[in-house]
């Protein structure tokens, strides 16, 4: 029997992930990437001697990583040296009001002790649901195709599925743990940036803090984009195709099979197509009404997760009173979810995100200057205009300096920006969403859009819109899911 020949469109962690298991189980596979390089929202860029990664910068899950590259007989170490950051990041929630979250449960658990008395054994609960979730959530439930409710059946998971408090939120379980609001800050933040807010998100999701708090917080030396070329390699040993600067136009499709895809004007056939580009645009874009999964209405009824601004800047001499990773909550938590997530609007007072990776990394920045990524959540769907570009880079800037005590503005020698239209522009990302899918409970598991297309039987989609669900390490899996369920169809 001839070898199948997949097409995966998109070269983000779901489609390299996806492209490496099909080459593994001996199919050949080209990987369709729209953009110049791979990685997806995982691109990198350099400018005048600056190396800035474009989008993730948190490095949590570690064990995820392994078990990618343990697949093919590889070793993390093959590809990029880890460093786990100690402290983990620092918050500050005002001038001269800064909680630096150190790395290790016991000198976190003293930091809750110091601030709330009797805290630091709510933590270490807090802390034992988590695992036992991860446990059960990430190295069993994680991996189903969710296809269907009934492959939760088993009596075995079905006890899980309400062990792991998929029906409670997680603000429901941080508060009953702990009162100061700094801590419950401290725990709910992942919710904030990554998805919804926590009153909407399943209790499961204190995986995050799991990941963040025992797991730890860890740098790829060299940035981000270290894994993606340390994937790229593997794919490329295994004898993965990448085609870049090849946007997929269409999906071939002669009745219920997909035959190929229409590159720029080339057609290229196909037994199979894995889509890892947004599923939204996989669907209204690439497929012709009738073979679609889901209609307009179905993901104008979604919720989806924060679109952002980027600035990235280059910035001469050294920035005190920074770490590695740092976020500003120097205003209303409250006022700034509303402005996301209940009345979505550009925010007066947006909280922020600082990476300063040239803190832990000196190949980032030219030698004694800093790379300093600022990332600022804002509500999806809404348009820029370069006067909002402008009025956010202010007002952040001010603060920054504010609470750092250093004039910034006048040493910024690169200053580039990423707003929603670019997130549009760049990976057809549907209103601009940064982190896909909100985690609320009628959007996880079985409730996420489906990884098969119902009318084309050898159609599957992999990433942050389908399941497991959002983030690097969930893409990993997803692409790894999408990759045996075509297995099925084609073997």
């Amino acid at each position: 029997m001839a070898t199948k020949h997949i097409a995966v469109i998109g070269s983000g962690f779901s489609g390299i992930s996806a492209a490496c298991e099909l080459a593994r189980q001996g199919m050949r596979v080209t990987v369709y990437e729209k953009n110049e390089s791979a990685g997806g929202r995982a691109s990198a860029f350099t400018k005048d001697g600056f190396m800035f990664d474009m989008g993730p910068s948190w490095y949590w899950m570690p064990d995820v990583f392994e078990w990618f590259f343990e697949k093919f007989g590889k070793r993390v170490e093959d590809y990029y040296r880890l460093e786990r950051l100690d402290p983990s990041y620092r918050i500050y929630f005002g001038k001269n009001d800064v909680v630096d979250i150190p790395a290790g449960v016991e000198p976190l658990k003293d930091l809750f002790e110091q601030i709330e008395p009797g805290a630091a054994s709510k933590l270490q609960e807090f802390l034992d649901d988590a695992k036992y979730k991860y446990d059960v959530g990430v190295k069993e439930l994680i991996y189903q195709p969710c296809h269907s409710v009934m492959e939760f059946a088993d009596r075995r998971l079905l006890k899980a599925l309400f062990s792991i408090q998929l029906f409670s939120s997680l603000r429901t379980e941080i508060y009953k743990k702990v009162r100061h609001p700094k801590l419950r800050a401290v725990l709910e933040f992942p919710s904030y940036f990554l998805g919804a807010l926590p009153q909407n998100t399943p209790a499961l999701y204190s995986i995050l803090n799991y990941a963040d708090m025992v797991l730890g917080t860890w740098y790829p030396v060299g940035g981000f984009v270290k894994v993606i070329e340390g994937m790229v390699r593997v794919a490329e040993e295994l004898g993965v195709e990448f085609k870049y600067n090849s946007p997929v136009r269409s999906i071939i499709t002669v009745g219920s099979v997909a035959t190929g895809v229409l590159v720029n004007d080339d057609v290229f056939m196909h037994d199979g197509v894995v889509s890892s580009a947004d599923y939204h645009h996989s669907e209204r874009v690439l497929l012709p009404d009738g073979l679609r999964n889901y209609n307009e209405n179905f993901w104008q009824a979604k919720t989806f997760a924060p679109s952002c601004i980027i600035f990235y800047l280059g910035v001469k001499g050294k920035v005190k009173n920074l770490l590695h990773h740092n976020l500003f909550f120097d205003n209303s938590f409250e006022q700034f979810a509303s402005d996301i997530y209940t009345t979505p609007k550009w925010s007066e007072n947006p909280l922020f995100y600082v990476c300063c990776p040239s803190k832990t990394d000196s190949t980032v920045a030219p030698e004694g200057d800093e790379n300093v990524f600022v990332l600022i959540p804002v509500a999806p769907g809404l348009t820029d205009t370069q006067e909002i570009r402008d009025q956010y880079f202010t007002t952040v800037l001010q603060r920054l300096e504010n609470h750092t005590g250093e004039n910034i503005r006048e040493r910024i020698v690169v200053n580039e920006c990423f707003a929603p239209t670019d997130f549009i522009d760049r990976y057809n990302s549907y209103k601009a969403n940064a982190y896909g899918l909100a985690n609320t409970l009628f959007q996880t598991a079985v409730f996420k859009p489906k990884m098969r297309n119902k009318y084309i039987r050898n159609l599957l989609y992999t990433g942050q819109l389908t399941v497991p669900g959002p983030g690097v390490p969930p893409s990993l899996i997803s692409g790894h899911i999408a990759a045996n369920e075509m297995i099925k169809i084609v073997a």
